[in-house]
């Protein structure tokens, strides 16, 4: 049997992706090299697009019944202010939430198992099958001692950052920036200050509560601290909380930490070419950031529905159809993507612009202005949308 797509990678991405494409009536082959339900390193944090999609899909209601909480309110403290509003609302996402991604992915698994997608986990893609005229056309996958081959019209990575499907295919990285920080983090039990960040120059400190009455406390540190927070990851975290957000801190004294310190020097900004014969790439495959501004979900979820979206009514068998809407996806996701990279880009640097703190001062005047900032940040509204000419006379 040859599929229309087999998507190697079963996390937001790829689950996404094989959900919507088997809506479409395609025959998908969703495969991961982990065993399900599985965990994996994340903020957890979805952005209200993101959480418009989960509810334009049917997920939404899933992640609220699993006990998510909604993350309702928003703040952030910087330089003597403190900002504060309601969380952005976009359409039906009336908030945000940071589901736990064991619960989130199989959510979205069994979603597109739902829709009609076979899916296979504990399979570790090895080799890509290319036909005679060079095009993608399957990938051999190790299944405990066993090997598979699944031939398939299209091969899509959703396989992460270090995708394997990027380095089989020789995917080039068209776009790229330095690495600008690190990051520690932990679950705690018994922190109460909901959704928000506290930033100062060379720290950012984000809370993110989740499940289970847990909140989860990264610190983020210049990438040059890496190596000496490495060896003493508590001492680095404890020393980043409690210079950047006292009271924070003084909260993560009595409160009970219940995971281990979780945290990453590999924080890479790029773009990869997403696209090829008979292959494509989505999810931090295509393009990955820094994660101090939670894109990473958000991203992933609007990289599914545009590349459903490229090639809805498009015949998997019509090659050069299907390179055209592969194309026409790579340009898009680059478009849409390229805003909030570049201020990612800019927070990740941990030293805030006097250009960016003029602004923070003057919206911190309205509670209108500092809703539209919240937005802005969000990715509800552009930058373009958020510049009018109330903003500007202010600065």
């Amino acid at each position: 049997m040859t599929y229309d797509a087999v998507i190697v990678g079963a996390r937001c991405a790829g689950a996404a992706t094989a959900l919507l494409l088997a809506r479409q009536g395609r025959r998908v082959l969703l495969v991961d090299k982990a065993t399900f339900p599985s965990d994996t390193m994340s903020t957890l944090y979805i952005h209200p697009p993101g959480v418009l999609r989960l509810e334009q899909w049917g997920v939404l209601d899933d992640v609220v019944a699993s006990g998510c909480p909604p993350l309702d309110t928003i703040s952030h403290e910087i330089d003597g202010l403190r900002l504060t509003s309601a969380a952005p609302t976009m359409g039906a996402a009336t908030a945000a939430y940071a589901p736990r991604r064991y619960i989130l992915d199989e959510l979205l698994v069994r979603a597109a198992v739902a829709a009609g997608a076979e899916f296979a986990d504990g399979a570790r893609v090895q080799e890509l099958v290319t036909g005679d005229d060079g095009r993608a056309a399957g990938v051999r996958m190790r299944t405990g001692t066993a090997t598979t081959t699944a031939r398939a019209r299209l091969v899509v990575g959703a396989d992460g950052m270090r995708s394997k499907v990027a380095e089989l295919v020789d995917a080039p990285v068209v776009r790229s920036a330095p690495v600008a920080s690190c990051v520690y983090y932990t679950y705690w039990h018994g922190v109460r200050t909901g959704f928000g960040a506290h930033e100062r120059v060379g720290r950012w400190i984000a809370r993110i509560p989740t499940h289970d009455d847990l909140t989860i406390v990264a610190a983020y540190l210049p990438q040059a601290e890496f190596a000496q927070a490495r060896r003493d990851p508590e001492a680095a975290y404890r020393a980043a909380v409690e210079s950047t957000a006292p009271g924070l801190y003084e909260q993560l004294l009595s409160a009970e930490r219940v995971d281990r310190w979780r945290g990453t020097g590999d924080q890479r900004n790029f773009f990869r070419r997403a696209h090829g014969p008979g292959w494509a790439l989505v999810g931090d495959a295509a393009h990955h950031l820094d994660s101090i501004t939670a894109r990473g979900i958000t991203n992933a979820l609007i990289q599914a529905e545009q590349f459903a979206d490229c090639l809805s009514g498009v015949d998997t068998g019509d090659a050069p159809a299907v390179d055209k809407a592969l194309a026409h996806f790579d340009t898009t996701m680059t478009a849409t993507l390229d805003e909030p990279y570049l201020s990612t880009l800019e927070l990740a640097n941990l030293h805030p612009t006097k250009a960016r703190m003029r602004m923070l001062h003057a919206v911190s005047e309205s509670p209108e202005l500092i809703s539209r900032y919240f937005a802005l940040v969000s990715g509800v509204i552009r930058m373009r949308e958020f510049v009018t000419a109330d903003v500007v006379d202010l600065l």
